[in-house]
């Protein structure tokens, strides 16, 4: 049975952080707040609970497409291949945002990962996603939560959500209601950037 944390987005509390980090660390998984819509997510080196999240979302871990959610782009060289000063002022102007940036991957990405040539990088503005993770020290890998309803595509109500997952994972937290439009997802691996898909980020950046 997961736990159910409330966290307010202008002062999230520390010690409820260190609590949800804990279980991360412990190979847990977190249902928490964004930017955008309510993600699943877990520890980015802990390969039980990557496996965990695949299988929640119905796909092969190696060909899953998860977002690497980071702090700030400070980690960004962790994972990413060296990138040119173009691509690096559209980053600084749309971080933190609502936005998956698909970057070319480097050698460091983690095992399960290595055959991927390219990765996906968030930095939400949301002060509880950044806490989590300036907490936990390293990216969280990340997925958007679907509604199975054919009108609602995103749950925005953390109680339904806990409700529905709460047998499925190890915390969900609590920060208020969320937004139901996900993430504007755009390829900056190539010369030009491409719009993958339109969210809820501006596309004039």
């Amino acid at each position: 049975m997961a736990e159910f944390i409330k966290l307010y987005e202008e002062n999230p509390n520390p010690k409820e952080v260190k609590k949800i980090v804990k279980i991360i660390r412990d190979g847990g998984l977190v249902i928490y707040p964004s930017d955008t819509v309510y993600a699943l997510g877990c520890d980015i080196t802990n390969n039980r609970a990557l496996e965990r999240v695949a299988q929640l979302k119905g796909v092969k871990l190696e060909k899953a497409n998860f977002s690497f959610v980071c702090e700030d782009l400070s980690n960004l060289s962790d994972y990413v291949r060296q990138i040119n000063t173009s691509t690096f002022k559209i980053l600084k102007r749309a971080l933190p945002g609502p936005y998956t940036f698909i970057l070319p991957g480097n050698n460091n990405l983690p095992t399960v990962f290595k055959k991927k040539k390219e990765v996906g990088i968030r930095v939400p503005n949301n002060n509880i996603t950044r806490a989590i993770v300036r907490e936990l020290g390293n990216p969280i890998v990340s997925t958007s939560i679907k509604d199975e309803d054919e009108v609602i595509e995103y749950t925005t109500d953390p109680e339904l959500i806990f409700e529905k997952w709460e047998k499925l994972v190890d915390v969900v937290v609590d920060g208020g209601y969320g937004d139901n439009t996900p993430s504007t997802v755009i390829d900056l691996t190539g010369d030009e950037p491409v719009l993958i898909r339109e969210g809820k980020g501006s596309l004039e950046i």
